[in-house]
C-alpha cells in the first residue's frame, strides 16, 4: 500500500465531476487537493447545467451508468454524510417524457430499460393530453431550419406516443449540490485552490510528479486527474497525451433558454422533463413555473466548436433563440413568446462521439475524466467512485487498457466494464452524437 505522503493527488477542476472524484479518494485516504480557476466551486460549465437526471441513453453502459447515478441523487444526504451552510440541494423527480416519433422510436432504449429493471410506461396520445393539455401531438419530423420554407408547412400526420421514466427528475441548484460535495470532501481532509491556473503538468522518471500554477508554483502530486470540462483539450495537452488518444475532447458552445408556459398551465408542478428529437428540442420545468430549453442537436443545425474555452460569445444569439423557441412553439403553440431573449451560453466538454472518458492516459499517474459536458451532470457521484477504482487498480498495477477495471456499481449491484470510456476505444457507432449521449 502506497504511504500517505504518496497518496497526493490534484484534481485539475472543481466542478460538479472533481468534486465528486475529489470525495471519494479523499474519503479513501488520498490527500486531495482541487484546482480552479473560477473563485468557488461549480461556478464554470456546472453552473449553467440544466442538471437533468434522466436514463435514456444509446448504449447500455450509458443507461447502467445513469440508473446508478439516479440512487446517489435520492441517497443524496446521506451520501454526503455532512452539512452545509447553504443548505442541501434538492431533486425535483418530475419524471421524464421521450416523444416517439413513430411506432419503432425509443425501442432500443426501452429494451435497456428492460434489461436493467428500470420503470416505465408507455403514454399513448391520449394519455400525453390528459397529462400535458398544452402539447401539440403532430409530427415535425426531420427538425429544420426556420429559414427553410418547409418548417412552417402543415404537419400530415401524429406522433405515436411517448415512454415515461417516473423516477427521473433534476437537480434544482447544479451550484448548490457541487458546494454539498465541497463540504462532504473538506469533511474528509480535502482542500481547495481556487482562483488559481494550471499552466503545466510536471513530469519526473517518466510518470506525472504535479502540476505547475500560474506564478511558476509547482505544486506536487502522485496522481493527476483532468476534471477540468471544456478546458480538458488544453490541459491533455499541456501533459502531452493527446496524441496517445484514439477518442479526443473540444468545446462546444452551446444555449439553454428560459421561458414562460401558456397561461393557465402550471408548468413547474404539472410539468415534466421532455425528450423532443420529432421538433429537436428538450425542455424540462423550473423554480418559478419557468420552462427551460434546450437543442437535441438535429442534423439540420451548424455546431458552433470553441478553440479557446476561454473566448468564445456569452450573448444568446438571434439565430439560435428564434430556432429553439419557435420548434417548441410547434409542440406548445399557445406558448408567449417574449420580445426580449432570455437564457444562458456556456461550453460542453464533448468527445467525438459524445460518451465520456473515464480513463488513465499514456502518462503514468495522470487520469482523465472528461468529454462529461451536457448528459454527466447527473452520474457525478457514479463518476466519482468508478473513478476511484480506477485509479486505485491502476496505481496497484493493473494495466487497465488490456484488461479492464470491472467496477461494481455501489447502489445497483451491477458491473460496470469501464472499457467502454476508455480513450483507446474505436467511436462507438450506436450513440447518439448528441447531447442524448
Amino acid at each position: 500500500m502506497r504511504s500517505q505522503e504518496e497518496k497526493r493527488v490534484v484534481i485539475i477542476g472543481a466542478g460538479i465531476i472533481g468534486c465528486a472524484v475529489a470525495l471519494q479518494l479523499a474519503r479513501r485516504g488520498y490527500r486531495t487537493v482541487n484546482i480552479d480557476k473560477n473563485p468557488d466551486v461549480g461556478y464554470g460549465s456546472t453552473s449553467n447545467s440544466c442538471a437533468i437526471v434522466r436514463f435514456s441513453f444509446s448504449t447500455l453502459d450509458g443507461v447502467m451508468l445513469a440508473f446508478e447515478g439516479l440512487h446517489y441523487w435520492t441517497d443524496w444526504a446521506n451520501f454526503l454524510g455532512t452539512s452545509d451552510e447553504r443548505g442541501l440541494a434538492s431533486f425535483i423527480q418530475c419524471g421524464h417524457l421521450m416523444l416517439k416519433i413513430d411506432d419503432t422510436d425509443r425501442r432500443q432504449v426501452t429494451e435497456f430499460y428492460e434489461k436493467l429493471g428500470i420503470r416505465y410506461e408507455e403514454w399513448d396520445r391520449a394519455k400525453i393530453r390528459e397529462r400535458l393539455p398544452i402539447f401539440d401531438m403532430h409530427s415535425y419530423f426531420p427538425p429544420k431550419p426556420v429559414d427553410d420554407p418547409a418548417f412552417f408547412a402543415d404537419p400530415i400526420r401524429e406522433i405515436a406516443g411517448g415512454v415515461f421514466t417516473p423516477d427521473a427528475g433534476y437537480i434544482g441548484d447544479p451550484q448548490l449540490a457541487t458546494h454539498n460535495l465541497r463540504r462532504a470532501v473538506e469533511a474528509a481532509g480535502g482542500i481547495f485552490l481556487l482562483n488559481r491556473r494550471v499552466v503545466g503538468v510536471a513530469r519526473h522518471t517518466g510518470r506525472v510528479s504535479g502540476v505547475v500554477l500560474a506564478g511558476d508554483e509547482v505544486l506536487a502530486a502522485t496522481v493527476v486527474v483532468n476534471a477540468a470540462g471544456p478546458h480538458s483539450a488544453a490541459v491533455n495537452e499541456l501533459a502531452g497525451v493527446h496524441t496517445g488518444m484514439a477518442v479526443k475532447t473540444r468545446a462546444l458552445r452551446r444555449e439553454v433558454h428560459h421561458l414562460l408556459p401558456p397561461e393557465g398551465f402550471d408548468f413547474e408542478r404539472c410539468g415534466v422533463m421532455t425528450s423532443d428529437t420529432d421538433a429537436g428540442v428538450y425542455f424540462r420545468p423550473g423554480v418559478g413555473n419557468k420552462i427551460t430549453l434546450g437543442s437535441t442537436d438535429p442534423a439540420c443545425d451548424e455546431k458552433t466548436w470553441v478553440a479557446d474555452a476561454d473566448q468564445f460569445n456569452r450573448e444568446i444569439t438571434e439565430h439560435q433563440w428564434i430556432a429553439q423557441v419557435y420548434r417548441l412553439a410547434k409542440r406548445i403553440p399557445d406558448l408567449p413568446i417574449p420580445n426580449k431573449a432570455s437564457g444562458v451560453v456556456d461550453l460542453y466538454d464533448v468527445s467525438d462521439d459524445w460518451i465520456p472518458i473515464y480513463d488513465r492516459s499514456d502518462l503514468p499517474g495522470f487520469y482523465m475524466a472528461i468529454g462529461t459536458s451536457g448528459h454527466q451532470f447527473k452520474n457525478a457521484g457514479a463518476v466519482g467512485t468508478l473513478m476511484a477504482d480506477l485509479i486505485e487498480a491502476c496505481e496497484e498495477g493493473q494495466n487497465h487498457d488490456d484488461e479492464p477495471v470491472q467496477h461494481r456499481l455501489r447502489y445497483t449491484g451491477r458491473t460496470l466494464n469501464l472499457g467502454a470510456f476508455s480513450r483507446l476505444r474505436t467511436l462507438n457507432r450506436n450513440s447518439s452524437f448528441s447531447v442524448r449521449g
